[in-house]
């Protein structure tokens, strides 16, 4: 090949792959559990928009101490639920009564496996957190997989729960 004559440009059909589903993505960690949930929201902002604002909360998991230092510094505390919703329930005047009110949704991730493990395999400090955020107006739960957080999410925003 030469600078004065290069070869042809070949155009090639774009190929459209397997569209990727929280199922796929979903395994046996917290970690893939909760982007299996973050994928299904992207795919339901559509239907429910306040998804386009759920967050995690990056309080746990294995750094290095440079980095722990650093977040721990940056306001980072151990006990704090993964998930956050900022999506407050209001229920209007005409509403049932039976209906409440929540300033917001917290979701704490687990395996399945810890559900039957003392306190449903949350920690002294998750608990506190637990109970302090529902003592102050949000929903709370502990969800065992994907599934699980998906459901309670939709029953949330439909004002099911």
């Amino acid at each position: 090949m030469t600078w004065n004559n290069p070869p042809p440009i070949v155009l090639t059909k774009v190929k459209v792959g397997k569209r990727i589903t929280p199922e796929m993505i979903a395994g046996n960690s917290e970690s893939s559990q909760q982007k299996a949930l973050f994928a299904w929201a992207a795919d339901s902002v559509g239907k429910y928009p306040a998804l386009a604002y759920m967050f995690a909360i990056p309080n746990g998991g294995l750094r290095d101490v440079r980095t722990a230092i650093t977040l721990k510094a940056e306001g980072v505390k151990a006990g704090i639920c993964d998930i956050f919703l900022p999506y407050p329930i209001w229920p209007a005047m005409f509403a049932p009564l039976e209906w409440k009110s929540y300033a917001g949704l917290f979701i704490e991730m687990k395996l399945e496996k810890y559900r039957h493990h003392k306190n449903g395999g949350c920690s002294d400090e998750q608990i506190d957190f637990i109970n302090y955020a529902t003592n102050a107006g949000y929903y709370c739960k502990v969800c065992y997989g994907w599934e699980e957080a998906r459901d309670i999410l939709i029953a949330y925003l439909e004002g099911k729960l």
